[in-house]
C-alpha cells in the first residue's frame, strides 16, 4: 500500500508511486532544532583500561573518536542519500567510560536553525565515533560491539519535543 505524504505517519521520503524522493522543505519555517543521540561500545574491561590509560597503539582513542564524530555530522548529507545538507551551528560529542558495560558511552548533540531536523546528524556523529573507537582499539579487542545507537531527544520544528522513554526502548516489551 502506498501512502500520501499528507497522511499522518506516512513515510515522507516515499512518493505517490513508491519511489524514493527528497522531501521539499522550501516552504517550511526555519526554527531552532536540537537532536541528541547516544550509543555504546562494549568491550573487555582490560580494553577499556588500556584506552583510558592511553595505551592504544593508534593513539588517543577518545580524542580521535570525538573529532571523527564532529566531522561525520558535518557530512551527513553526503552519506545519507535523501538527507538535506544543513548549516550546523553546534556539534558536541561526549565520550565517557562506563565500567558497568564495560565500555564507552558516546553522546552527540547537533544544533541548527533550519527547515528540517538534525536527528540524522546526531545519529551519524554517534555512529562514526563508535566505529572510530572500534577501529582504534581493534588490535586489543576484536570482540567489541557497537550497541544501542538511538535518538534520545529532539526539539524544534512542527513536531516539537520528543524524548525516548527512560529504562526501555520504544516498542520493546517488558519481561
Amino acid at each position: 500500500m502506498v501512502h500520501s505524504a499528507d497522511e499522518p505517519n506516512a513515510l515522507t521520503h516515499i512518493g505517490a508511486r513508491g519511489e524514493a524522493r527528497m522531501v521539499d522543505v522550501s516552504d517550511k519555517e526555519a526554527t531552532s532544532r536540537v537532536a541528541i543521540a547516544q550509543g555504546q561500545v562494549r568491550m573487555a574491561a582490560s580494553t577499556l583500561a588500556a584506552i583510558m590509560a592511553g595505551d592504544a597503539k593508534k593513539g588517543d582513542v577518545i580524542g580521535a573518536a570525538r573529532i571523527a564524530g564532529i566531522m561525520a555530522a558535518k557530512r551527513t548529507a553526503e552519506l545519507i542519500p535523501l538527507c538535506h545538507p544543513l548549516s550546523l551551528s553546534k556539534v558536541l560529542v561526549d565520550i565517557a567510560p562506563d565500567d558497568a558495560l564495560p565500555g564507552l558511552t558516546v553522546r552527540a548533540e547537533a544544533r541548527c536553525v533550519g527547515p528540517t531536523g538534525v536527528e540524522m546528524e546526531a545519529l551519524t556523529a554517534v555512529s562514526v565515533s563508535c566505529l572510530t573507537i572500534y577501529d582504534m582499539a581493534k588490535a586489543i579487542d576484536r570482540g567489541m560491539s557497537i550497541e544501542e545507537v538511538r535518538l534520545i531527544e529532539k526539539r524544534g520544528g512542527k513536531s516539537g519535543e520528543w524524548r525516548a522513554a527512560q529504562g526501555k526502548r520504544q516498542g520493546e516489551k517488558r519481561r
